[in-house]
């Protein structure tokens, strides 16, 4: 397995497959283009198995924190440690940019992702709610 840095939209492109909807050059492009904003690829034989993403958030009195905001790996490349080590990956990007630490929200019962999360050495006690606006 080799982790790399997506750095075009043709990049972004190849992950489709894995992401909730069709990916849109021109929000692929702004996504990469945006400072902070980081979109880590997992591929096994040249195709991409995973991806993270993670965007640095900053408040006036933390500093920066890495919100990771999406993890995926494909069907056929689950269980194999990718998405442990694209969080591994991420995590060290954060601390690498100076951030404080790195957060995800988790929807409850969602084992898969709080499996891989925490064999990357995160931790948490379920006990987090999301609240969302859609706009």
């Amino acid at each position: 397995m080799e982790i790399r840095k997506a750095g075009t939209v043709a990049d972004v492109a190849a992950a489709e497959h894995l992401f909730d909807h069709p990916v849109r050059p021109e929000w692929a492009e702004r996504f990469l283009t945006t400072a902070g904003h980081h979109l880590l690829l997992a591929y096994e034989e040249g195709a991409v198995a995973g991806f993270v993403s993670g965007v640095e958030t900053w408040h006036p009195d933390k500093g920066a924190e890495m919100f990771l905001y999406e993890l995926a790996v494909g069907e056929p490349y689950r269980r194999r440690g990718i998405g442990r080590a694209l969080v591994l990956r991420l995590a060290a990007l954060a601390r690498e940019r100076g951030c404080y630490g790195m957060w995800a929200g988790v929807d409850a019962g969602n084992d898969v992702a709080l499996a891989a999360y925490r064999s990357a050495g995160g931790k948490g006690d379920g006990t987090c709610t999301v609240v969302t606006w859609d706009f």
